[in-house]
Order: C-alpha cells, then sequence, then structure tokens
C-alpha cells in the first residue's frame, strides 16, 4: 500500500515517466517473489459403467517425465469384483483385449500400452490369458510440444467375463500441461511396480530357434536360460499371428533348455506361420522376458519322448513288476496259500477279499502320491528313494522284514493283546477290513524294491505337474493290483492251485528265503550309519536272537540244525564261487579316481578340453550296482573313463546332500541313478539311459570329444 502512495505521490509531482518505469519493475518483483504454481498430475478419477458396475477403470499420470523425450509417465487401473476378469493383448481362446480408442486429441502424438504377464483362466473349457482382481497396466504419452496444453478424449473399451462376456465403454477426458505437471511420489512408486511386471529382453534368456510343421499343425520354441526352470510357461503371439490361436504348450525341460510345443489353430484359414515374425513371452515365477524371433520352417520332435499315456503304460508294467520282487511275491503268495488252505471259500468270498487288498495297495499309494504333492508344494526336494537316505527307515524296515521272514519260518510267534486277536479273528482275517491291511502291508513291502523298476514313471511323475503325478502313481498302484484284480474278476482261477499238501511248507521256505536275503540287503544299507562296532553288535544280536527263538519255538534240535545249516550254506557258496568263478565271472577293474562332482569343476574341465563322465549314485540303488559291475568296471567304458583326457566324476546320493539333490533337480532328475557325459561337444552334456550299456556311453564319450 506505500508503495501504491508512493506512486500516485510520484504522479502527481509530474514524474509520470518515472512511474511507468516504476510499475512493471514492481510487478515483476511480486512475480518473482510468488512461488511458480505447479499443476497436480492429472486423472479421470474411478470410472463406472452403470451397466457394469462390477469393473471400474482409472487413468491417472504420474507428473513424471521427460522434456527430452517429451514422454510421460501414466497408469490405467482396472478393478474386477467377484469371478471378473480382463483380458491380455492376445487373449487365447476367447475373450476380446482392452484398449484405449482416440476420439480427439490435441497435442498429443501417441500412447503406448504396457502388458504385464498374465495368468491363465479355464472358462467353459476354453483357456484365456489375462487378470483377475486389479491389474494396473503402465502407459507412456508422447507428446508433441512440452510446453503446450494437452488434451485428450479417448474411449477405454473394456472386455470382461465370468460365465458370461460384457464389453463396456468407458469415457477417457485428460486435460494437463506436461511442464507444469508436479511429480506424485505414490503413483511414480505404483508405475514402477507395474513395470516390475512387464516382461522384456532380458540377456539371461535367448532363443535358440522357433520351428513351424506344417504337417502337424506345431510351434515348438526353444529357448535357454542361465537360471534353473522352475515353473515355466511360455507364450506366443505377434501381429503376423493375430488370428491365431496358440493352445497351452507342452514344456519340456532339459537343462537350461526349456522347449514348448504349441497346438494351433485359426477359424478363418489353415495356419502358415513360416517366416512370420512373432513374439515369445517367457515366464517363471519372477523371472519375465519378451524376445522377438522370425519362426522356420521345419520338423517338430517330440521333445517329451513319451506321452503320457506311453509313461502310464510304463508305470503299469514297473507296478505289475513290483509283484515278483522278493519283498512282495510272499504277500501275494501267502495270500493265494490261504485260499488252497481253505477250498470252502465260495467264489463271493475270494473276490471280495482280492478287491480289498487291491483298494488297500491303491489307497496306499494315492497316500505316498498326496505325500510327494504336499512336500512339491512346499518347495522340499522330492525324489524316488529319498526314504533310503534315513537310517532310521531303514532300521525299522530292516527289523520288520527280518521278523516277517521269521513268522515264515514258524520261528516267531507274536501273541497280541486279546482286543486285538479278537479283531485279528472276527474281523481282522476274514473280512474286508483286514485284507485292505494286507494291501497296505503289501505296498509298505515294495518300497525298499521298487526303486530300481520305475525310474521312468517316477522321474516324469515327479518332473510334471501334480495331475501328471496323481495319475502316474494310480497307474503304478493298478499295476501293482493287477494279480489281485485278476483273482478277484475271475475266482475260478483259485481251482487251478494244487490241492492242500506239504508243498505248501516248502513255498513257505521259499518265500521266508526270499525275505531273509532282502533283510541282509537293507542290513548291509544299515552298516555305514551304525559303524563296524554297531554293525557288528547289531548283526550279533540279530543272529542270536533268531537262533534263540528258533530254540524257544521249534526246540534245540532245530536251532542247532538251522544254524548249521546256514554255516554250512554260506561256506559252501564261498568256496563254490572262488573255486568256479574264473568260469563265469569276469574280474572286476577296480574303481576309477572319481573326483568329487563339483559343477565349476565341470565347466574348467571342458574349456580345458576334457571329457567329463559323471555317476550320480547310491549304495541302496540295486540300477547304479548293475551299471558299475556290468557297464562301468568293465572294458571298453573303464578304459575311455580312466583315459588321461577324462575326468572321472561322481556324486554320492547314499546320504542326504544339497549339492547332488540340486545338480538332480537341474537336470530334472528325481532319482538314481543318472549319468551324464561333458565336453567340448556337449558343455550342456548328454544324459545317458538309466541302463548303461558301453555302446551308450561309448557313442555319448566321443560324441562330447569334437567340438
Amino acid at each position: 500500500m506505500n508503495r501504491l502512495n508512493h506512486y500516485w505521490h510520484t504522479v502527481k509531482q509530474g514524474r509520470a515517466w518515472q512511474a511507468w518505469v516504476l510499475l512493471p519493475l514492481l510487478l515483476l518483483c511480486l512475480l518473482l517473489l510468488t512461488p511458480t504454481a505447479r499443476a497436480n498430475a492429472p486423472d479421470t478419477g474411478w470410472l463406472t459403467n452403470p451397466d457394469h458396475p462390477p469393473v471400474t477403470a482409472r487413468i491417472a499420470l504420474t507428473g513424471q517425465g521427460s522434456p527430452d523425450t517429451l514422454r510421460l509417465d501414466g497408469l490405467l487401473s482396472i478393478r474386477l469384483q467377484g469371478d471378473w476378469k480382463t483380458y491380455w493383448r492376445s487373449p487365447g481362446e476367447g475373450g476380446v483385449a482392452p484398449e484405449l480408442i482416440i476420439n480427439d486429441s490435441q497435442n498429443l502424438d501417441d500412447i503406448t500400452w504396457h502388458w504385464p504377464a498374465p495368468k491363465r483362466h479355464e472358462l467353459l473349457g476354453l483357456t484365456m490369458l489375462g487378470y483377475k482382481g486389479q491389474v494396473t497396466f503402465p502407459l507412456t504419452f508422447k507428446v508433441e510440444t512440452w510446453q503446450q496444453p494437452v488434451s485428450l478424449d479417448a474411449t477405454l473399451r473394456l472386455s470382461s467375463c465370468t460365465s458370461v462376456c460384457v464389453i463396456t465403454d468407458y469415457p477417457i477426458s485428460l486435460d494437463f500441461t506436461p511442464s507444469t505437471l508436479e511429480a506424485d511420489g505414490e503413483r511414480m512408486y505404483q508405475f514402477n511396480q507395474a513395470m516390475s511386471q512387464v516382461p522384456k529382453p532380458l540377456p539371461s534368456v535367448q532363443i535358440e530357434s522357433a520351428v513351424w510343421d506344417t504337417n502337424q499343425q506345431q510351434l515348438a520354441v526353444t529357448v535357454t536360460g542361465n537360471q534353473t526352470w522352475q515353473q515355466p510357461d511360455m507364450l506366443v503371439d505377434g501381429e503376423a499371428v493375430i488370428d491365431d490361436t496358440f493352445g497351452v504348450p507342452s514344456i519340456h525341460r532339459d537343462g537350461d533348455t526349456l522347449t514348448a510345443t504349441f497346438d494351433v489353430t485359426n477359424w478363418i484359414e489353415t495356419p502358415n506361420l513360416t517366416d512370420k515374425p512373432i513374439q515369445v513371452t517367457v515366464m517363471d515365477k519372477q523371472l519375465l522376458a519378451e524376445h522377438a524371433t522370425t519362426v522356420k520352417a521345419g520338423n517338430v520332435v517330440s521333445q517329451a519322448g513319451l506321452s503320457i499315456w506311453m509313461i502310464g503304460g510304463i508305470a503299469l508294467l514297473g507296478g505289475l513288476i513290483l509283484n515278483v520282487m522278493p519283498c512282495v511275491l510272499p504277500v501275494l503268495g501267502l495270500k493265494l496259500n490261504s485260499i488252497v488252505a481253505n477250498p470252502e471259500a465260495t467264489r463271493g468270498a475270494i473276490r471280495g477279499q482280492f478287491l480289498a487288498s487291491a483298494a488297500g495297495i491303491l489307497v496306499s499309494f494315492w497316500a505316498i502320491a498326496g505325500l510327494l504333492m504336499a512336500l512339491k508344494l512346499t518347495g522340499q526336494a522330492v525324489g524316488w528313494g529319498i526314504q533310503f537316505q534315513s537310517p532310521l527307515f531303514i532300521g525299522v524296515m530292516t527289523l520288520v522284514i527280518w521278523l516277517f521272514a521269521l513268522s515264515l519260518f514258524d520261528v516267531l510267534r507274536i501273541d497280541l493283546p486279546p482286543s486285538w486277536q479278537t479283531w485279528m479273528a472276527t474281523r481282522g482275517g476274514h473280512t474286508t477290513s483286514g485284507h485292505f491291511v494286507q494291501g497296505v502291508f503289501a505296498t509298505l513291502l515294495a518300497t525298499p524294491c521298487s526303486a530300481p523298476f520305475l525310474g521312468t514313471a517316477v522321474a516324469y511323475a515327479l518332473g510334471g505337474s501334480l495331475t501328471a503325478l496323481w495319475l502316474i502313481f494310480t497307474a503304478l498302484a493298478v499295476g501293482m493290483a493287477l494279480p489281485w484284480l485278476l483273482v478277484a474278476a475271475f475266482p475260478g482261477l483259485t481251482r487251478a492251485l494244487p490241492k492242500p499238501g506239504p508243498w505248501m511248507n516248502h513255498v513257505k521256505r521259499v518265500f521266508a528265503l526270499l525275505l531273509a536275503g532282502t533283510t541282509m540287503w537293507l542290513f548291509w544299507l544299515w552298516m555305514p550309519y551304525l559303524g563296524v562296532a554297531g554293525a557288528i553288535a547289531v548283526g550279533t544280536l540279530l543272529l542270536v536272537a533268531s537262533v534263540w527263538l528258533t530254540y524257544r519255538t521249534l526246540g534245540k534240535l532245530a536251532a542247532i540244525k538251522g544254524t548249521a545249516g546256514l554255516l554250512v550254506v554260506v561256506v559252501l557258496g564261498l568256496i563254490g564261487a572262488s573255486l568256479t568263478a574264473p568260469r563265469w565271472a569276469t574280474p572286476l577293474n577296480s574303481d576309477p579316481d572319481w573326483v568329487s562332482l563339483d559343477e565349476a569343476a565341470i565347466d574348467q574341465a571342458v574349456d580345458q578340453g576334457k571329457v567329463v563322465f559323471v555317476d550320480v549314485t547310491a549304495d541302496w540303488c540295486i540300477t547304479c550296482h548293475a551299471n558299475k559291475v556290468g557297464v562301468i568296471l568293465q572294458s571298453p567304458v573303464y578304459d575311455a573313463i580312466t583315459a588321461p583326457n577324462v575326468v572321472a566324476m561322481q556324486g554320492d546320493w547314499t546320504r542326504p546332500s544339497d549339492t547332488v539333490t540340486q545338480y538332480l533337480q537341474e537336470h530334472q532328475r528325481y532319482g538314481v541313478p543318472f549319468n551324464i557325459v561333458y565336453g567340448p561337444g556337449a558343455p550342456e552334456g548328454i544324459a545317458l539311459p538309466v541302463i548303461l550299456t558301453d555302446n551308450a556311453v561309448m557313442t555319448a564319450i566321443e560324441q562330447a570329444k569334437t567340438p
């Protein structure tokens, strides 16, 4: 006010020219002293269509931008209530991708839409790609002039579905001047979070090939990565294939290589992807990669090698083989023996008994599958045979089978509590419950004998989906239950069995000897955990207990005969083997100088031009010992892996080992044996079959030598 009075005073004094100079200067000073006005980042607010209230949308700017690139960051947020879903840029087998239709704009060159990685959703038998709950799409606005106002008039067209699909329009109106926007910290954080969910080119993931097979109408995309694939998925889309639909891929993992095979359809014409550019999106938990490539014509070979049905057949056969193992055969034999001993049993009774036992087998395998599924879901290491890494498990199984063998020798009679005896007499031995328990017991006894026969099926099950795991273990159970089901379907088969007589006791003794052999094998596995003194003590205790029980049950003479007979058999067996071995046994070489498994050492040896033969084994693995005796310690394989330019490396999985477990999982293996050959010509390794042959090993070594 004083300044204005001074101004008018100056005018009155006739110095008007000074006033006209001072007034602009005064206004300029006031302007400089006033803070510069900045505009908050605008947004549309949450938009709702009255015809479709479950879905709301909002577009907001972050206020962050670059005058050099003329670009600003924005967000399109979608909220979907309940089970409503919206779609990715390529919706899959149904749906329509959302789009922003520009009706009118000023000083706006383009809006780039960034797409977060979608999820697969099943709807009415169709698989679609999209989002549920809330999704935020990062947007990039490119303006023409940074200092000039921008006006956007557009329509957001959004497709959303549950059991029905609705296409909804939302009017979009935004007005702002880029140079005056003030950055909003919260929205900038939301933008960065949303961008982290957008797949982008990563140097750690490379596309090796994209092959189109016209005859099979399939696309196979192979990528490599420097990480272990865990739960990978792959998507294919692009402008050139916008009318083509890519089914859920069949995923095959081999080390760091991932191959996805897609069935491709087109409702307009027969698909032909040759020479077409595509976008490949690879997702594996936190890894989100996207690369462009061009499809080439070729032949698509099934990378999985075996279909789920073929694997199911193998599992069925593997389960059937379990019945002839020394652990399980006595149970089946004794069951048939009980039928022979009870010729008055009706066909209906026989059918019911065997069906109940088959149900026990099935439920037991389902219980094992459920346990493995739980371990997979919690991220624990899973593998067939890992129970043998537990000394407690081995010890318990040794004692259980030892007691069962003694019972077959009629040496051990267990007096159960009266209530148990009543149950066994009235229910357990003659009704459904008892025969069901027999099936469970048969499965329990199958556990230590199953590893050598089920590698392919179990590896497929543990490396695949939870559904595949469940189906494979069901096939194993059905295979093991087949003899029981066969008798249940045709009870008259029991009439073909010989009539009861002394021969039954001889058969029973044979089964007892088989179980005694299994007991000795399990005790041998137990010995490293017991130590020398512990093994001698436990072995002596079992032997003395066996003699004492024989004496108590069958008398002094039987105990003496049994002990003497055992010693005679052992001594004669050793003498006979030593005298005749040169005629029938091939002398074995000593173990190579194994190097402990070390992936870094493998890479170093390959860089030096050497070949590395890796043997992952375990003492409890029968197939491992068969490979060792039959192939690894025999010529020509032994000569090859002990050559100066070859490194023999071994991973021991007898006891739990994080290093060995991780190595197996990296190669999508869930059990032993596992053998693989590395070299300049095979830096990623050549995996060998479970059952080794001279030809397979020598061929792999020759291939690995030459780059």
